[in-house]
């Protein structure tokens, strides 16, 4: 397996094709407006998406983010559900353990919060595996409407889980960044939250870290996901729109959509390919279809 590409300040896109589906996906990674170091980290690697956000200060955030990272890369993709995130499990402890190798100048530990979604399949049907440990997120926009499919692991969701909270209040609560669980900073063996889905032509699957859900309402992220013309407009929309609100955190997101590579399509463009060679070689055009 190739050394995956860590996408860290900077904004990419791109597409995969994994089998019969294919996946439009652009990553933007801001370091914001107030900090001076950027500790969130993303990977898109074909069938894995994931962000990650470390901390624990310049010198082991990074690091911490890009172990969790290059670590998940290794999900393998295309298996089953139930596989898909035993997998995961068993990956999340090998990352663990290699933050809590890390060393830190500043003596505080290392850590990150990750979440994301590996392509797995369901009956010959294509399912995201969502997992998530700490407070980045992972939204699902579809038929027009956002819905958060991760939980929060922090003392606010907590406090909001047991009605002390509105979510209004918790996006501006001063105990917002305290989280309950993540990778490394010195936590037990790390216990992740799973989803499955479908994975929907149409539908949109958002990666975030929480500098963004910390600047932008719910609503106000819909907004852009329905109005951007793709994935890659959609990501800087949104980083844009948190830099505007002050960017008082890293902001990194992934915005995801699949579709389903035609057969017809292929073949075609396959019977193209080989017109125009055979054009080529007797000096003759290819036939057009």
């Amino acid at each position: 397996m190739d050394e995956p590409r860590i996408l860290r300040d900077e904004a990419v896109a791109g597409r995969h094709e994994i089998g019969d589906v294919s996946v439009d996906w652009a990553v933007a990674c801001h370091v914001g407006r107030v900090r001076e170091a950027n500790e969130d980290a993303a990977l898109a690697s074909p069938g894995r998406y994931i962000v990650a956000d470390g901390m624990g200060g310049h010198d082991s955030g990074e690091l911490a983010s890009e172990a969790a990272l290059r670590t998940l890369a290794q999900a393998p993709v295309g298996q089953a559900v139930d596989e898909t995130r035993e997998n995961l499990k068993d990956l999340l402890v090998q990352a663990q353990d290699r933050i809590g190798e890390l060393g830190s100048e500043t003596g505080r530990r290392a850590g990150t919060t990750a979440t994301g979604v590996v392509l797995a399949m369901d009956r010959g049907e294509p399912r995201w595996v969502s997992f998530n440990i700490g407070d980045s997120r992972t939204y699902l926009y579809s038929a027009g409407r956002l819905n958060q499919v991760s939980v929060d692991h922090s003392q606010v969701q907590e406090l909001v889980d047991a009605g002390l909270l509105t979510p209004e209040q918790a996006r501006v609560d001063s105990r917002r960044n305290v989280i309950t669980r993540a990778l490394g900073a010195g936590m037990a063996v790390p216990v992740a939250d799973y989803y499955a889905f479908e994975a929907t032509p149409g539908d949109i699957v958002l990666l975030c870290s929480d500098g963004l859900d910390g600047e932008l309402a719910d609503d106000e992220i819909a907004v852009i996901l329905e109005t951007a013309p793709d994935n890659e407009v959609a990501a800087a929309a949104l980083v844009e729109a948190a830099l505007e609100s002050g960017a008082h955190d890293n902001v990194t997101v992934a915005v995801l959509s699949v579709d389903f590579v035609s057969v017809d399509s292929a073949v075609d463009d396959a019977q193209t390919e080989e017109a125009q060679t055979e054009g080529a070689q007797t000096g003759s055009a290819p036939a057009a279809k």
